[in-house]
Parts: C-alpha cells; sequence; structure tokens
C-alpha cells in the first residue's frame, strides 16, 4: 500500500511561518518594570518631605537600573543591544513618515520611533538622577532643584509620548506590546527568536535591588522623621558641637 509522500518544501515553509517566539531577554523586562515602578513612585513622593527616603531610595535605585542597562544595551541580547535598535534622525523621520501613509513595517524588536524614545527616557533618567543626588547633598544652587523639577516634568512627558507609542504600535502591528514586555514573546519566524532569557542575571538584579531597598529602610532613623539631608545633619551637628 502505498502511502502519500511528503514534499521536502512543506517543512521548510512551516518552519519559516511566523510564531510566537522569545525577543525580550528577562532582564530587560525586569530592568523595564522596575524603572516603571521607581520613576512613578519617586515622582508621587516628590513633594512630601515624610516620605523622603523611599522618594531617594527609588531615585538611587534608578540610577543604578540605568547603570545595568547600559551595560546590558553592549553585552546583552539581540535585542538588547544599542546597536539592534538606535538608529539616526534620517531613519526616524523616515519610518514615522511611513505610518503616516500606512505603510509602516513591523518590528521583531524595538521600531525607530520606540528607541528613539527609550533612549531619551534614558538621557532624562541620568540627568533626573544626577541633578537629585546633587540638590540633596546641597552642592549646588537652587537651580539645580529646579532643573530636577524640570527635568523630571519633561520625562513624565515622553513617558506619556512613549505609552501612546505602544498602544498606536499594538493596534498597527496587531501585537499587544505590552504583553510582549511581560512575556517576553511577540509573533516572528523561528530564526528571529533568541536562545536564552537569561533569567539568572534577571533574578541577581532583583535581589540586588531588593537588598538595596532592604538596606535603606534599616538605616532610617526611628521618630518619625523617615530621612534628612546630609548636609542639613551635618550643619545640626556641627551647631550641636559649638552649644556644648
Amino acid at each position: 500500500m502505498s502511502t502519500p509522500s511528503v514534499s521536502r518544501a512543506e517543512p521548510e515553509r512551516t518552519s519559516m511561518e511566523p510564531r510566537r517566539i522569545l525577543v525580550w531577554d528577562a532582564p530587560v523586562r525586569v530592568f523595564h518594570w522596575l524603572i516603571v515602578l521607581c520613576f512613578a513612585g519617586a515622582y508621587l513622593t516628590a513633594e512630601h518631605e515624610s516620605w523622603r527616603l523611599v522618594h531617594v531610595t527609588l531615585g538611587y535605585t534608578m540610577a543604578g537600573l540605568v547603570a545595568f542597562r547600559v551595560v546590558w544595551g553592549l553585552i546583552g541580547t539581540r535585542y538588547a543591544r544599542f546597536s539592534s535598535f538606535v538608529r539616526g534622525p534620517r531613519v526616524v523621520a523616515d519610518y514615522v513618515k511611513s505610518l503616516f501613509r500606512g505603510r509602516g513595517e513591523g518590528h521583531v524588536g524595538h521600531n525607530p520611533a520606540g528607541a528613539l524614545a527609550i533612549v531619551a527616557l534614558l538621557l532624562l533618567a541620568v540627568s533626573v538622577t544626577a541633578s537629585g543626588w546633587a540638590n540633596y547633598n546641597d552642592l549646588a544652587g537652587h537651580w539645580v532643584e529646579e532643573f530636577h523639577e524640570t527635568a523630571a516634568n519633561l520625562m513624565l512627558a515622553i513617558v506619556g509620548v512613549h505609552v501612546a507609542g505602544v498602544v498606536f504600535g499594538s493596534w498597527h502591528e496587531r501585537e499587544n506590546l505590552v504583553r510582549a514586555m511581560i512575556t517576553g514573546r511577540k509573533t516572528g519566524r523561528p530564526e528571529q527568536a533568541i536562545r536564552s532569557a537569561w533569567r539568572t542575571v534577571a533574578l541577581l538584579m532583583l535581589a540586588a535591588v531588593l537588598g538595596f531597598w532592604w538596606l535603606q529602610w534599616k538605616s532610617a532613623p526611628a521618630g518619625g522623621a523617615l530621612l534628612d539631608r546630609p548636609a542639613a545633619a551635618a550643619k545640626a551637628a556641627h551647631a550641636d558641637g559649638d552649644d556644648d
């Protein structure tokens, strides 16, 4: 009895069909949601002196996360590397124009417009944390505080643009980009997938963040005042010494 023959082209064609593949590694995803938490928490606690420890701790955490992301952007997985998504202004402009013409192509990793927002957010995060540190330690005048607030507000605006872009991109590419940043998976061809999620690196990063938060909480002064500025504390100690 004869059996139906299977064409050699059929398995090859099947393997090339789009499917759910791993695109975002675990460190990128953990970084993304931690930076969201840190910025939101720091922004909401900025005007409350009783929450100063939380504000400062989240700011320091954000600085550490950005430092990690820069390193991971150089040595990380395929779509985490800056070389895979950072493009020049002309490429970004052409991509935006193609969207308005209804011809924008999908991207497995970051699209050029989204990449521009990410770079802007990383640079603003550096500005916010550096100016916040300088202001907290009274290293400069009042202008640093104003710069810190302006940079934070500008970062909030870019976050809004980024969120709008994610919503539009999800609709345009017919891909839930928020879910992709949770699961790490998007639609693509098998050969476009990354090989490993690097969960160990993500766990180490999360452990470092939680450990830092625990140390900050343990070092908080008792008695209600969560944290005094170092400069103010030094002045107070000097005044007490003069009274003796």
